[in-house]
């Protein structure tokens, strides 16, 4: 059971669309008053299912899936 995703609790949608992400959560992924966080549909196959990832942690999944196209291309293509 330990694959099982964390629940952090239910908020409300304020009348301009905010939500407050709970202060459990905010302090499991390190997120701060000021920091950006990207917000995207998913996982994959299900497009009304929000996921809400620290920039930070989304930068460094970039720069991981950069460096693997990178070594990837070098192989196929043999460069």
């Amino acid at each position: 059971m330990s694959d099982l995703k964390k629940f952090y609790g239910k908020v409300p949608v304020g009348t301009k669309g905010q939500i407050v992400i709970p202060a459990e959560a905010r302090k499991v992924m390190n997120i701060k008053a000021g920091d950006n966080v990207i917000v995207m549909s998913g996982p994959p196959h299900y497009e009304k299912v929000i996921s809400i990832i620290p920039e930070k942690e989304f930068n460094k999944f970039l720069k991981f899936f950069e460096e693997h196209v990178a070594n990837l291309k070098k192989v196929v293509y043999k460069q």
